[in-house]
């Protein structure tokens, strides 16, 4: 077990070993990439996560399988109609032996928090759930149960079905990290289930612990993200807001509500633990822009007539990816050292200079991408 008096991992041996525990849970899951992926994603940056797939493309398996590899308590929690909040937060019961009431926590208090078919539950149970996603404690009794460190949920939903399926509040989706569409296994990947799983199912083993999953949180929240990234996002997200002012007007008929400021700290969290998987300690526009729809799709209400017009928000996102421009400065090791005082965003530091932060450094060498290939346009190590 992990140890405060432990050395932290170097970001060569932290990609390492989430590699390892992806490759684990793909000895299970067949496909999948991004979903097990985006699943990591969501550990690192401490968020929740919500699945959206058609019946039988193997979401309750990846997640319970990844509790498994990750380490940690799991559990599982069906959720439908005529759940009531008490049934996942906890009560108080009465005991005759002590002529008092007792506490008796519910399911919820454990690391991974699987909400099976979530949009089955009525609002009060979606109510008792904004607590629990927010502040990761519920309150019982006028008294606050805080939830064991890690923890995150891991919802899932069917988009087809409508009897019994209650909407998810607008303030509810907000408070998952990722929503990851979950797609149907491709034909090679169809077969490959059928040979895996009809004689001996494989299955996984634990690569980490809740130590040191906690190690690599911490490590993920240290990845280096210039100034003129961090703008990025921030324009990014403004361009869901005010779309005629990044020379989208069509769009402003589209977009009724924009991202929140959760979209924002979403995209820096998920943009720096996608870096960190992929080996490298400072984050890149393409990790913005691989995560940016994962993050920000759910968080943009669509109005009437774009919603008649079958407008999809993910759509929207690549429309804005593809109109708001990325930074193109390039940094070596040498450089990106000198500038981390002064150009690193943190909220220590506070909001990006933007007007800094449109400078180009000049005369910069080209750096390694972070996949091996040199490319002007990105900020390498």
């Amino acid at each position: 077990m992990s140890t405060q008096n432990e050395q932290p991992l170097s970001t060569e041996d932290a990609a390492k070993l989430l590699g390892t525990a992806i490759s684990q849970v793909q000895r299970v899951i067949v496909g999948q990439e991004h979903m097990v992926e985006q699943l990591m994603v969501g550990l690192l940056a401490k968020g929740h996560i919500l699945l959206e797939g058609v019946p039988g493309t193997a979401k309750t398996l990846a997640v319970r399988t990844f509790a498994t590899v990750v380490g940690g308590s799991f559990a599982r929690i069906q959720f439908t109609p005529d759940l009531v909040p008490s049934d996942i937060v906890g009560t108080r019961v009465y005991s005759a032996s002590k002529e008092s009431f007792d506490v008796e926590l519910g399911p919820v208090f454990t690391n991974f928090v699987l909400a099976d078919e979530i949009n089955r539950a009525p609002a009060k149970v979606q109510s008792a759930m904004l607590e629990l996603m927010a502040e990761k404690q519920v309150s019982i009794a006028g008294t606050s149960h805080p939830v064991p460190d890690p923890f995150i949920v891991i919802a899932t939903e069917n988009p087809i079905e409508s009897e019994g399926v209650y909407p998810l509040p607008e303030a509810q989706r907000d408070r998952f990290l990722l929503k990851v569409d979950v797609p149907y296994p491709k034909g090679n990947e169809e077969f490959e289930i059928l040979r895996r799983m009809s004689v001996r199912p494989p299955s996984a083993t634990a690569v980490l612990d809740p130590a040191t999953t906690k190690r690599l949180q911490d490590q993920a929240a240290n990845v280096f993200v210039h100034n003129l990234v961090a703008e990025y996002i921030v324009r990014l997200v403004l361009a869901t807001r005010d779309p005629a002012g990044f020379n989208m007007p069509d769009l402003a008929k589209v977009i009724q509500i924009g991202c929140s400021s959760r979209a924002t700290l979403g995209l820096v969290g998920a943009a720096r633990a996608l870096a960190l998987i992929h080996g490298r300690d400072y984050v890149l526009p393409t990790d913005v822009q691989a995560v940016a729809p994962d993050v920000m799709s759910h968080r943009i209400l669509l109005s009437f007539d774009a919603i008649a017009d079958n407008v999809n928000p993910a759509q929207v996102v690549e429309r804005v990816l593809a109109m708001v421009p990325a930074p193109t400065p390039v940094w070596n090791s040498q450089q990106r050292r000198q500038a981390q005082g002064q150009h690193r965003y943190s909220p220590e530091n506070g909001h990006p200079d933007t007007a800094a932060a449109r400078q180009r450094p000049s005369g910069p060498s080209a750096g390694d991408g972070g996949d091996g290939q040199s490319t002007s346009g990105s900020i390498a190590s």
